[in-house]
């Protein structure tokens, strides 16, 4: 019988695979969504027009104007757009690539902004997420981050159709339900795993995020390009309600609540944690805000954090982009190599997160050093992926790099992510959410900035720009973690409990040593 720890992770990894599902498969709809053909049509004859007017007026200072000569190019160009609207564009799709233009004219600024109002969403919701998670409730809250991204999937063919502001609002939505699931699944990983088990159960658990990345990009891509963009939202969003009928139904909050597991194994969890029953208990102001945010470690964490995340958002929201633009793969092909990276990260992250737990229960390493090598597989190894995939010429070593480069980031689970619940278990959710609001940073930003780099110019050249920029913040992340992170637990991570058997025993702590880890 699989063992209810195993259970929480694997469901919890489905959760985060959902969330993660609904956050890409935009970069592969969006493709479906926007008619390429007429952006290019509308980009021209405004730079024809701008062209025309320019000329217009040196003529008007050495020769007689011809009357209605300024009103035409002004006439041309409000013929010219108006054709060119939000509702309905299959009149003018390519003939070439009929699959790929759709109903919208969105240029490459209008698409870095859709792209990126997920993470507005995803930045407010962070603290305030993981205060409920550890408070309140960590399972109900990833249950509302599920429900949110579901009921804003199917809403959205009709937000778009409707004027792109209100599709914006739907992306915002979901971004609200993305940003409370990391505090809730670190908060379930703290309260379930064992020290011995913990980067095992979290790797589980995060490995989530590569798979649903896979799943979405597959799916999204054949549901695109044989049934239309609309169905990727409704087939998506109805499929993951299943899961949260599930994951309300058999998983709790901790095991001293779950039903089906046996005492042998809620005792061993218990007595490994160092828990009693009111443990997690605590009130808001137990948190050690002034500790935290001056601890090295900690803001170790926060910088690699967010210098791994400027990689991962480029890479996760840009690369059907780069491949479809730079590469010249077609939707189908675009979702299929756009996938194969992600699966490739999930299949890694398991092993590395097992192979290190090896060998610290064989004592060869110790949790600081574990760490520390899932970071630098996570940065050194997708930095010189891109320096390579910036200068071949040979498409397919450049998507064999990229290959390598994504499959590598999945040693930030077993790295600086799992490394949260190391420093203090008892504040793992408001940890994962300080640095994730850090983190999302990136991610709004990206997408803006490859849209301003790429602005009709989708060239390598740009696009090594961007690269780049990237590879000085792994330089940056390696340094700061190697010299400050560590593995041990932080004294301010002892609280008080709240409850009046608590109160004869000062403090409550979770001790790391009892087991070898």
């Amino acid at each position: 019988m699989l063992p209810a720890r195993y259970c929480m992770a694997i469901m919890g990894s489905i959760g985060m695979a959902i969330i993660y599902g609904f956050k890409v498969n935009l970069s592969i709809a969006i493709v479906a969504m926007v008619n390429h053909t007429a952006v290019k049509e509308l980009m021209h004859n405004q730079s024809l027009t701008n062209a025309t007017f320019k000329m217009a007026n040196l003529s008007t200072t050495t020769t007689a104007r011809p009357r209605g000569y300024a009103t035409t190019p002004r006439s041309y160009y409000s013929t010219t757009t108006s054709k060119y609207n939000l509702t309905g564009l299959s009149s003018l799709t390519s003939p070439s690539q009929p699959e790929i233009d759709g109903p919208f004219v969105w240029d490459e600024h209008q698409v870095g902004i859709i792209l990126a109002s997920y993470f507005w969403g995803y930045l407010v919701s962070l603290m305030p997420g993981g205060m409920m998670a550890e408070y309140l409730s960590a399972k109900w809250v990833l249950m509302v981050s599920v429900l949110l991204n579901v009921v804003a999937s199917l809403l959205m063919p009709i937000a778009a159709e409707m004027h792109v502001a209100s599709f914006i609002c739907m992306r915002i939505i979901q971004g609200i339900g993305g940003g409370v699931s990391f505090p809730a699944i670190h908060v379930m990983v703290a309260k379930w795993a064992p020290p011995n088990e913990r980067s095992i159960l979290a790797s589980i658990a995060y490995a989530g995020t590569a798979l649903g990345t896979v799943i979405s990009i597959l799916l999204s891509g054949m549901i695109a390009a044989t049934l239309g963009w609309k169905w990727v939202f409704y087939v998506e969003g109805l499929l993951c309600l299943v899961w949260c009928i599930a994951w309300g139904f058999m998983i709790q909050d901790s095991p001293e609540q779950q039903r089906w597991i046996t005492d042998e194994e809620r005792e061993y969890i218990m007595m490994s944690l160092g828990h009693n029953k009111d443990s997690h208990k605590m009130k808001l102001s137990t948190i050690p805000w002034f500790k935290i945010l001056k601890s090295p470690p900690f803001l170790a964490i926060a910088v690699a954090h967010f210098c791994s995340n400027f990689g991962w958002y480029m890479l996760l929201i840009e690369l059907p982009t780069f491949m479809n633009q730079i590469l010249h793969y077609d939707l189908t092909s675009n979702a299929w190599l756009s996938a194969l990276p992600f699966f490739c990260m999930w299949i890694f992250t398991l092993g590395l997160s097992k192979l290190l737990a090896i060998m610290q229960d064989k004592n060869w390493i110790s949790v600081t050093v574990s760490r520390k090598i899932g970071t630098l597989f996570s940065s050194a190894v997708p930095m010189f992926c891109l320096l390579g995939a910036s200068y071949v010429s040979d498409k397919n070593v450049a998507v064999a790099l990229m290959t390598i480069g994504i499959t590598c980031i999945g040693g930030m689970y077993c790295g600086f992510l799992a490394n949260h619940i190391d420093l203090a278990p008892n504040f793992a959710g408001t940890l994962v959410a300080i640095t994730n609001t850090i983190a999302t940073v990136p991610g709004f930003v990206v997408p803006i900035f490859v849209g301003y780099i790429t602005k009709g110019n989708q060239t390598i050249e740009a696009w090594r720009v961007i690269f780049f920029m990237t590879v000085g913040l792994y330089i940056i992340e390696m340094l700061i973690y190697t010299m400050f992170g560590t593995g041990e637990e932080q004294p301010w991570n002892k609280v008080k409990s709240s409850s009046s058997q608590d109160s004869e025993r000062p403090e409550q702590t979770v001790p790391l040593k009892e087991a070898k880890h």
